[in-house]
């Protein structure tokens, strides 16, 4: 019987997967501060922090595989983004290796390299970072997390770049990065299922008409996307109408995280200046 770890398993993607990754002869366990619904699937829920070591490793116990989604999953200020998006993967990564896990796949996401540009080609998924914000710091530490644990522990540890995975795309920029919920399951039984991939970054997304991003080290895996956000855009498009090219919402791969309405640090000096 196949067991897979689940973080963050009451989160948006976690809940799109999981009914896409249930099957007969595998256990899903189930893990989350928040609560996590029941159902007939025979999932083991958890209740926990992805911080809590002992709580991690309990829960690593007898686990072929984890899938990490737990952690913040929009921008914060830099302490709780250091303590629940940096220390909870340090935290995962360490109860796996104690707990005897071999194969971790990590949540990592386009905001790593929120300030690449869009207009050049391709994005290669091994792409130096260049982080939009503090969450895709995060990011970065994520995947030199998983680099570390492959090469010095041995772990197999593949970091997926998420673009946008959501039922449908929710604009048009998001025809370039939207990873369906059927293709983000493709993906991860890709992940698990791998032979010997050591330490790998991919680009999680669709086979998009639109896209941006290279999907060929994601292949090498064994991943073939099956879905196109191209159905959706005479509609979005009719609804919204296209983006400027000039904006920061077009030109870089983190989009609009990559506009002065996103910075962090000088609204967080602001709010300790009027303590």
């Amino acid at each position: 019987m196949q067991r897979i770890l689940i973080t963050g398993a009451a989160g948006g993607m976690a809940t799109l997967l999981r009914p896409r990754l249930a099957r007969a002869g595998r256990v899903l366990r189930l893990l989350d501060i928040a609560d996590v619904p029941g159902g007939g699937d025979g999932a083991e829920i958890v209740r926990a922090s992805i911080t809590d070591m002992a709580a991690m490793q309990a829960a690593c116990a007898g686990v072929d595989a984890i899938v990490h989604l737990g952690g913040l999953s929009t921008e914060h200020e830099w302490a709780p983004i250091l303590d629940v998006n940096i220390h909870g993967t340090y935290v995962t990564l360490e109860a796996a290796r104690r707990a005897g896990v071999k194969r971790v796949i990590l949540a990592s996401s386009n905001h790593a390299i929120g300030y690449v540009g869009t207009q050049d080609g391709e994005v290669r998924a091994d792409a130096f970072p260049r982080p939009d914000t503090n969450y895709g710091v995060s990011k970065v530490a994520m995947e030199a997390l998983g680099s570390m644990y492959a090469d010095r522990y041995g772990l197999e540890v593949v970091a997926i770049r998420i673009g946008s995975c959501f039922e449908q795309p929710k604009d048009a920029r998001m025809l370039r990065t939207w990873l369906s919920p059927d293709d983000g399951a493709r993906l991860i039984e890709a992940c698990v299922a791998a032979p010997a991939p050591g330490f790998r970054v991919v680009w999680g997304a669709s086979n998009n008409t639109r896209h941006w991003v290279s999907l060929d080290e994601a292949r090498a895996l064994g991943y073939a996307p099956q879905d196109d956000s191209e159905r959706f855009a005479a509609q979005l498009q009719a609804e919204q109408g296209e983006p400027d090219p000039a904006s920061p919402l077009m030109r870089y791969v983190g989009g609009a995280w990559c506009s002065e309405g996103w910075n962090t640090a000088v609204k967080e000096q602001a709010k300790e200046q009027t303590k």
